[in-house]
């Protein structure tokens, strides 16, 4: 089959989902369907981020400017439809693609002069002072409270009121399936691949009669165009904006989803945006200590599996049609049952520590797991250091027969491989 017919059998594929999510049971409520939108939200995002960093190599510390300033001009768009300018509701995140180009395009001819930990610093710099503007500039801003406006007014095309999140919902999907197919077209094109060139070998391209600073400052508007859209879905979906859009915190965030997802993988940049959604969304209804979590399984991510999740997918697709793969998911499955018993005793360890040290005055029992301890006696503490210690030694036994498995399949894979070459020749 033809690589183009199978790119767009790939796209179809994807909308016929995005379109099916929002009625599956489990997400056809406000809740589940809010949260699909704060994940289209982020997807988007991302991706923009992908574009910057793992394809053209500039690692930015200040990307959530172009989000932020990106939601603030759709706000003030949605208050002036409020006042009755008539715009439909829908095309507000173009405000903040437009805004997101603007700037980028006007602090992009100066950080993009230079590139790595030089380019990082400066972006730190122009993230602070943008930030610090914001808290200043109150009445574009509304500083710390932030500034409101209302989504169901204007006019209604097809009915869009734009009341049910449901709808909100199909607004984000489109927007960011267009998005991603704009991104994905623009890879594709000479200053796309470029990027990749002026990532892994500026002097190179520079050679061949490229000018480095020309494709980093085209990669770098174009990809703070689409963060500008990203903070239009986010203002259209949030109906308010605050300084915190355009501040450190943001620009951490969408740092973590790419490197989670896989940094040098286009989707690698979807699937981390999901994960730190879903992961926030339900973390933060169970423990006060979600962002240590999170700070950890960046930190297993990036110590275990340097390309991320999507790198860990790519990484079983070789050895996806051999025999030895079953035998690749026994051993999956026998180590998991003590890596859950080790991750269970560390995490009583670290709720019984986190909540002894910031809530005190909350008393000595804590529930876990649906079972309440007393921390005040040494039997909880007793119980989770058996745990980890057991599950971390029966879990390192466990690898061993992972490994081999691994191996086994690896030469499997690599024997079907030159039979295949053989048989072809």
């Amino acid at each position: 089959m033809n690589v183009a017919v199978r790119r767009w059998q790939s796209w179809l594929a994807a909308a016929l989902v995005l379109i099916a999510l929002p009625h599956v049971p489990g997400l056809d409520g406000n809740f589940g369907r809010s949260l699909l939108s704060q994940m289209g939200i982020a997807a988007v995002f991302a991706l923009s981020y992908n574009l910057l960093l793992g394809q053209t190599g500039l690692l930015s510390f200040g990307h959530a400017v172009y989000f932020g300033l990106g939601a603030y001009a759709s706000i003030h768009l949605m208050r002036a439809i409020d006042g009755g300018v008539p715009i439909p509701m829908p095309l507000v995140p173009l405000a903040g693609a437009v805004a997101g180009l603007f700037f980028g395009m006007l602090f992009g001819a100066v950080t993009t002069r230079r590139a790595g930990v030089v380019f990082a610093l400066i972006s730190l710099g122009v993230g602070e002072l943008v930030f610090a503007a914001m808290r200043i500039l109150h009445g574009f801003s509304g500083g710390e409270e932030g500034i409101t406006a209302n989504r169901g007014a204007g006019p209604h095309p097809f009915g869009l009121t734009f009341g049910p999140q449901l709808q909100v919902y199909y607004a984000i999907a489109f927007w960011g399936m267009l998005a991603a197919v704009l991104m994905a077209a623009f890879l594709r094109t000479p200053v796309g691949r470029m990027c990749n060139a002026v990532r892994d070998n500026p002097e190179r391209a520079a050679f061949i009669g490229y000018d480095p600073v020309r494709v980093r400052f085209i990669a770098f508007s174009v990809a703070a165009m689409f963060a500008g859209l990203a903070g239009g879905l986010h203002a259209l979906n949030y109906e308010i904006v605050a300084a915190e859009a355009v501040g450190a915190g943001r620009s951490g965030g969408v740092l973590l989803m790419a490197y989670i997802g896989g940094v040098h993988h286009f989707f690698g940049a979807v699937l981390g945006a999901v994960t730190i959604t879903w992961l926030q969304a339900s973390l933060s209804d169970y423990t006060t200590a979600w962002q240590l979590y999170l700070g950890m399984f960046f930190i297993a991510v990036v110590l275990f599996a340097p390309g991320g999740l999507w790198g860990l997918v790519l990484m079983h697709r070789p050895i996806l049609r051999t025999r030895a793969f079953r035998s690749v998911i026994k051993a999956y499955a026998m180590a998991a049952v003590p890596a859950l018993a080790a991750a269970c005793g560390a995490i009583i360890l670290l709720e019984i520590n986190y909540r002894r040290a910031t809530q005190p005055d909350v008393g000595k029992e804590i529930r876990l797991f649906g079972v309440n301890l007393d921390t005040s006696t040494p039997w909880p503490w007793i119980a989770a250091v058996a745990l980890l210690a057991f599950g971390a030694f029966f879990l390192w036994r466990s690898s061993i027969k992972v490994k081999a498995a691994w191996a086994q399949a690896g030469e499997e894979a690599l024997g079907g491989g030159t039979l295949a070459r053989g048989a072809a020749a």
